[in-house]
């Protein structure tokens, strides 16, 4: 398949429902409003095809790029590849479900993340800290440094209340994936989210949201989901 049979692909199984439901999340025009479940078959026809991705990212549709974060081969792109499609992802949904998800399949996924964690930018630092959280999620604990994560709790801890509001949710799910995923750091990880508390997120035009990593926690530990890992990381 073609950029264009792709293309006419996702236009026929677009709804508008989703379409209209992705822009309430900050979605722009142009985008068809394709689900990811209507996006198997054609992924299925297509497989792992990098080049083809970089066509579909390079649109701006926003049911493309998705797509393209299906198909891409993650070893195939280099860090300068990750941060050109950062510069492209707009919104959280981009950077958080289709950068960082791509990136976590990849052998310099780390590096990259501690980069982008240290940028200062918002939709970066939030993709840095999702990354982690797609990696612990499904990555053997034996893969990550407990010296490093645990540095990464006390900064999460420090700075948390003070970062911009997706960073915020991010590292808010990154206490909670350690605590859940990573058997080593569980107890810190408890520790931290109890010490953090409520985390406030500040909507334009409308009351505050209030996310809680301990809340969470604990639903996991009534559900015995402590040690979890998912066997895939994209769809």
């Amino acid at each position: 398949m073609n950029l264009e049979s792709v293309m006419q692909e996702l236009e026929a199984i677009g709804k508008e429902r989703s379409k209209k439901m992705y822009m309430s999340n900050g979605a722009k025009e142009p985008l068809f409003g394709a689900t990811t479940g209507e996006m198997k078959p054609i992924a299925k026809k297509i497989k792992i095809n990098q080049p083809l991705a970089e066509e579909l990212y390079a649109t701006g549709n926003y049911d493309a790029m998705y797509f393209a974060g299906v198909i891409a081969d993650p070893n195939a792109m280099t860090a300068a590849d990750y941060d050109r499609w950062m510069d492209s992802a707009y919104f959280y949904m981009l950077s958080d479900g289709v950068v960082s998800v791509t990136l976590a399949e990849a052998d310099i996924a780390q590096e990259v993340a501690d980069k982008w964690i240290a940028s200062g930018e918002e939709l970066r630092m939030s993709g840095g800290w999702s990354c982690y959280c797609w990696l612990l999620g499904n990555r053997k604990d034996s893969e990550f440094s407990e010296v490093k994560l645990a540095h990464m709790l006390d900064q999460v801890a420090a700075t948390i209340h003070d970062s911009p509001d997706r960073a915020k949710a991010s590292m808010n799910n990154f206490i909670y994936t350690v605590a859940v995923s990573y058997i080593p750091l569980h107890d810190k990880a408890v520790e931290i989210a109890k010490a953090v508390g409520p985390v406030e997120l500040k909507k334009d035009k409308a009351k505050s949201k209030f996310i809680s990593a301990m809340d969470n926690i604990q639903k996991a530990i009534d559900r015995g989901q402590i040690g979890f890992k998912r066997k895939y990381v994209r769809c």
